[in-house]
C-alpha cells in the first residue's frame, strides 16, 4: 500500500479522562485508502527533547467527512506536545504504516475484540469495518479504572462492549482474560492489541482454545519503514520488522511461550 506524507490539519481535540487525547485531522485532497491495524508516525513539533517521529495507531478513518482519528496517551514529552495541538494547526504525518488485521471471510464469523489501555485505539477502526460488512463484533476493553475507558459509545454503536477494570469501578474486576464471557461463549477469531502481558495471556487462552488470533504489537519504533531495526521481533521464520511486516501478525508466526 503506498504511503504518504501530508500536513493534515486539525478539526478537533478532545480530552478523553486524564490521560487520553483525541486527534481528529482532515486534508484538502482526499485521505489515502488505510486498513485496521495499521498505524502513521508523526512529527513532533516544539520539543527539545523529542527527535524521532512518534508512531500512533489509526483510531478511526470517517472518509465521508475525510478524517483520520488518533487516540494519543500522554506519557512523554513528544505525546504531551501532540495534546498540546489545537483546532487549525497542522500535524505531518507519514501514513498509512505496517499491515492491518485479517477481516474474516464470513460476517457470520463471530469476532472478539480485546483491547487494553490505549490498545483499544485500533479496534474501533477494525469495528467499524466488520459492521459494514454486515458482522457485529463483541468488544471487550479493560483498564485500570472506569475513568481510563474511553469511546465507549462509539464502541457500543458498532457491537457489544464487555468491560473491565483493576479497581472493578467499571464492569467486572479483573483483567479481560478473567471476563466471565470466555467461558460462557465462542469465538472464531480474536484479535487484540494492548500491554504485551495481556495480549500474551489473550494469546494463550486463544491457543489453548484452538481459536485463531491475530495481535497488534506496540514494539518501540523509529522510523516506521524497516530501515533502523528498533522493532525487530524474533519469529519462527526469523527476524521481522515488526513496523514493516506487522504490527499485527498472526499469533502462528510468534515465538511467545503460549
Amino acid at each position: 500500500m503506498k504511503k504518504y506524507i501530508l500536513d493534515l490539519k486539525v478539526v478537533d481535540t478532545q480530552q478523553l479522562g486524564d490521560r487520553y487525547v483525541l486527534l481528529k485531522l482532515t486534508s484538502d485532497t482526499p485521505l489515502p485508502e488505510m486498513i485496521p491495524g495499521q498505524f502513521a508516525e508523526l512529527k513532533i513539533e516544539g520539543s527539545p527533547h523529542t527527535y524521532l517521529r512518534r508512531p500512533i495507531s489509526i483510531n478511526y478513518v470517517d472518509f465521508e467527512r475525510n478524517e483520520v482519528w488518533f487516540l494519543v496517551a500522554m506519557v512523554g514529552d513528544g505525546t504531551r506536545q501532540l495534546s498540546s495541538l489545537r483546532r487549525g494547526s497542522f500535524l505531518n504525518c507519514v501514513i498509512p504504516l505496517g499491515n492491518g488485521f485479517t477481516l474474516p471471510e464470513s460476517p457470520e464469523k463471530r469476532m472478539l475484540l480485546v483491547g487494553g489501555g490505549v490498545g483499544v485505539a485500533p479496534l474501533l477502526f477494525l469495528g467499524s469495518r466488520l459492521r459494514q460488512m454486515g458482522c457485529e463484533p463483541t468488544f471487550l476493553l479493560g483498564a485500570r479504572k472506569a475513568s481510563d475507558l474511553v469511546l465507549l459509545e462509539e464502541f457500543r454503536q458498532l457491537g457489544r462492549v464487555m468491560l473491565t477494570t483493576e479497581d472493578g469501578s467499571a464492569g467486572e474486576q479483573g483483567f479481560v482474560t478473567n471476563h466471565s464471557i470466555l467461558v460462557q461463549e465462542h469465538f472464531d477469531r480474536i484479535c487484540t492489541c494492548g500491554p504485551k502481558p495481556m495480549m500474551m495471556a489473550v494469546a494463550r487462552y486463544a491457543a489453548a482454545q484452538g481459536i485463531d488470533c491475530e495481535v497488534s504489537l506496540e514494539n518501540l519504533m523509529a522510523c516506521g519503514l524497516g530501515a533502523c531495526l528498533c522493532c525487530v521481533e524474533n519469529t519462527k521464520k526469523g527476524n521481522i520488522c515488526v513496523c514493516k511486516e506487522g504490527p499485527v501478525l498472526n499469533i502462528n508466526q510468534l515465538l511467545w511461550p503460549i
